[in-house]
């Protein structure tokens, strides 16, 4: 029993005995505070079969404790390696936890449980963290370790929802076919650690496993491979995997199917010009509701506030057909005239716009903008290095690198990722790997440090890569 259960009990029993002898309570008894918390987590004091027992043959093991223990989220929790068929069954009663495993072990292997954080004590919740029991079926434990680190190809970060999986067959099928030997899981920093290895050959892989499957069976799934296969010694090197989705998963987040829209029978569109200013070094966007068959730019025309064409503009379609850029040398604080045609455009029924539309705007000041300047050091021109500017999940920008130093002026303020895609094949954006044709992501590189860029500012930083 605890200290304070004991000092909070025998106060109880002093309070009872002053009323049975007096009538009432004894002058200033009081119910201690309970003193400190707890932090401790619970404290193995015996396991049988014993922790690292050899020519282990039994199905059951049982964990005593030094306080009474609870055991929570198995699933998550506990990973038993090799990886097997059938997972054990565990289970918690007062100090004693007990494992009754169900498949059958193989010979001279060396086994692990790690229980994570699911061990803990009743009273205050403390995790037993990362309590792992090793025995073996031989007559010796293996030893080796192999360490490695995952990072998400396309944004140079870690995502800690993968695991890695280590095959003993070393044939490039058996990431799709069979369950992995070992699985491990991964640090918030990406970092994985398998343990009580046989030297030897093996497949390592990363992946997040879509349909709880712990196999590669999907192009949408998030996976990551190694070149080649990965000897296990005493000087193991380090492995770096970048995982990537050889398709994005288009699916609703939510598994919702979306609300039903009625279709609009009309040719509509909407821009952002009618609710804010133009940005000085962006494109004018027409979004449609429709996508355009008829598409005549010569009917399409920016003005000055006299109605006096502006030239030169070039108009074109993104290619869905629903968005039309128009591209102007904006001259800063003018104002402007956006006249649209209805002949200009039309979708498949033929729907066109049903009038002349005239759309006042105004343009930026240059003083709302910062100027940006970034000297780099240990760049690597010859792979191609793209800077990309991100904020959340969108890129706000995107230039290729043909020296170490890159500015630009008119930079629109805010916090931004800094970024550096490695574009092998020089095609402007990030492309997937495919691990049938056994070509890997190309790879970006996330800065440490945001960049914070100020209005009517010189932003200048060095960045050693």
């Amino acid at each position: 029993m605890r200290p304070n259960v004991i000092i909070y009990s025998l106060a109880i029993i002093a309070l009872a005995y002053c009323i049975a002898v007096s009538g009432s309570g004894c002058a200033q008894i009081g119910i201690p505070t309970g003193g400190p918390k707890d932090t401790l987590p619970p404290k193995l004091v015996k396991a049988s079969p014993e922790l690292y027992a050899l020519n282990f043959n039994s199905n059951r093991i049982t964990l005593t404790f030094d306080e009474y223990v609870d055991i929570q989220d198995v699933q998550n929790n506990v990973l038993v390696s090799p990886f097997p068929r059938i997972n054990p069954a565990i289970e918690f009663k007062l100090k004693t936890v007990t494992v009754k495993l169900k498949d059958t072990l193989k010979p001279n292997t060396t086994y692990s449980i790690n229980f994570g954080n699911a061990i803990r004590d009743v009273n205050e919740g403390n995790p037993y963290k990362n309590f792992t029991y090793v025995f073996s079926t031989g007559n010796h434990i293996d030893s080796m370790i192999i360490t490695g680190k995952v990072i998400i190809a396309e944004t140079g970060k870690a995502d800690s929802t993968l695991m890695a999986l280590l095959y003993r067959n070393t044939n490039d099928s058996a990431v799709k076919k069979n369950r992995p030997d070992y699985m491990a899981k991964l640090t918030g920093d990406g970092r994985f650690t398998f343990t009580n290895l046989a030297p030897g050959l093996y497949k390592i892989y990363a992946l997040k496993d879509g349909d709880g499957s712990k196999t590669y069976n999907a192009r949408t799934e998030v996976f990551a491979f190694a070149d080649s296969a990965v000897r296990v010694s005493e000087t193991a090197t380090p492995i770096t995997l970048y995982a990537y989705a050889e398709v994005k998963d288009t699916r609703g987040q939510t598994g919702t199917l979306p609300a039903k829209v009625t279709p609009v029978k009309k040719l509509t569109y909407t821009t952002p010009v009618v609710s804010q200013n133009q940005e000085l070094p962006d494109d004018l966007e027409l979004n449609f509701n429709k996508p355009l068959k008829k598409f005549d730019p010569s009917k399409i025309r920016i003005t000055d506030t006299s109605y006096n064409t502006i030239s030169p503009v070039y108009i074109k379609t993104d290619s869905s057909r629903k968005k039309v850029l128009i591209a102007v040398k904006w001259q800063e604080d003018m104002h402007y005239r956006l006249i649209i045609d209805p002949a200009s455009v039309a979708d498949s029924l033929g729907n066109s716009l049903t009038r002349t539309d005239t759309i006042r705007f105004s343009t930026k000041r240059e003083t709302e903008y910062g100027n940006v300047v970034l000297r780099f050091t240990n760049l690597d021109l010859a792979k191609n290095p793209v800077l990309q500017f991100i904020q959340g999940d969108d890129v706000k920008g995107s230039y290729p690198l043909s020296s170490t130093t890159w500015s630009k002026k008119l930079f629109k303020p805010g916090d931004y990722e800094v970024r550096i895609l490695f574009d092998s094949n020089n095609n402007g954006t990030w492309d997937p790997g495919n691990y049938t044709k056994k070509i890997q992501p190309e790879k970006v590189m996330a800065l440490p440090q945001r960049l914070s860029i100020r209005a009517n500012w010189d932003n200048e930083r060095d960045i050693a890569l």
